[in-house]
């Protein structure tokens, strides 16, 4: 019987980093005060001490350095788990991502790989101050040659970040930090993955589905057990990868269904909704009963604390957008 720990988010993040380390000599972990403190959140504590600054590297504030530092490392062979404190802050590196480690394998024609890992934790609801908040996983989508991942279990974290850091090829790694310490669970001690491109069900039900990811399933799971006590049956999948996404869960689960809502905490305009619409349109048209829902975030500056609530979707908000679907 596997040892487990019952875990947060972020604990399991940590615990990941520390498997990974401990397995293979060319994971290094950097980032502003990712060693003596222990990170921003606390996701590297203790990993200072065990592995040294040699590969738990307190760097410079210069988030275009940490990137294109780690992008020349990975270059080389080793595999940098680059963090970035608040995914808001990845601005100043944004050149280094799409000039550089979205292109370095097709830019040598395979000589290349760049093996490493872009962590930053994203997302609102924690009552932080302006470029703390942000969801912008869709930039990172639209870029080819990016792998785009967003645990939500503490449990996928830790197995998520495994897969991720082994990948030959470069992934951003955003960390749902409004649930980073709301829920434990059960988390192996021993080494594992879990794959990077494959959705998860978490609900089983016949009349919509639902897709999602990160901080946003769980308010989605709640207004799905809700609507469950009135008799409607959702189909609840959790994304767990942005790009690529698995496009045939997304169009098994609305064949099965013929309703569709997606939910997620990044504006609606340009937003990974849209995709998800356009893949149904595109590939399984002939199921449809409804107008496919989206309940999102506004198409506005992230507010500050007073109207975060209003701005996150709610459970009572995704309920109404299923509603919609479903009474269509």
């Amino acid at each position: 019987m596997t040892d487990t720990q019952n875990l947060t988010l972020v604990q399991a993040v940590r615990d990941g980093l520390h498997t990974e380390l401990r397995e293979d000599d060319d994971v290094v972990v950097m980032g502003q005060d990712v060693g003596k403190n222990g990170g921003v959140f606390r996701a590297t504590e203790g990993l200072f001490d065990e592995f040294g600054g040699d590969r738990v590297i307190d760097t410079p504030l210069a988030e275009s350095g940490i990137i294109g530092t780690a992008v020349g490392m990975s270059a080389m062979g080793m595999r940098p788990v680059p963090e970035i404190q608040f995914s808001g802050f990845m601005y100043p590196g944004f050149d280094q991502v799409v000039s550089h480690m979205a292109r370095f394998r097709t830019r040598s024609r395979g000589r290349f790989t760049l093996p490493m890992t872009l962590r930053a934790p994203y997302g609102g609801g924690i009552r932080a101050p302006e470029h703390h908040s942000e969801s912008k996983e869709a930039f990172y989508a639209h870029e080819a040659g990016l792998k785009v991942v967003v645990p939500s279990t503490p449990y996928e974290a830790k197995g998520l970040l495994a897969a991720s850091i082994r990948d030959p090829d470069p992934v951003v790694f955003l960390e749902p930090k409004l649930i980073y310490r709301a829920f434990r669970e059960a988390v192996p001690d021993e080494p594992y993955t879990v794959p990077i491109g494959e959705a998860a069900t978490r609900r089983e039900g016949d009349d919509v589905a639902v897709f999602t990811y990160g901080a946003m399933t769980r308010p989605t799971l709640e207004a799905a057990e809700t609507l469950g006590k009135e008799g409607i049956e959702c189909e609840v999948v959790d994304l767990r990868t942005v790009s690529p996404l698995d496009r045939e869960a997304i169009v098994e689960a609305f064949e099965k269904t013929g309703r569709a809502v997606v939910v997620h905490e990044a504006p609606k305009t340009g937003g990974l909704g849209g995709e998800i619409t356009a893949i149904l349109q595109e590939e399984a048209l002939l199921h449809q009963e409804a107008p496919i829902g989206r309940v999102a975030g506004f198409d506005v500056p992230y507010p500050l604390y007073a109207l975060e609530d209003y701005y996150l979707p709610s459970a009572a908000r995704i309920e109404e957008g299923i509603l919609e679907a479903v009474e269509f």
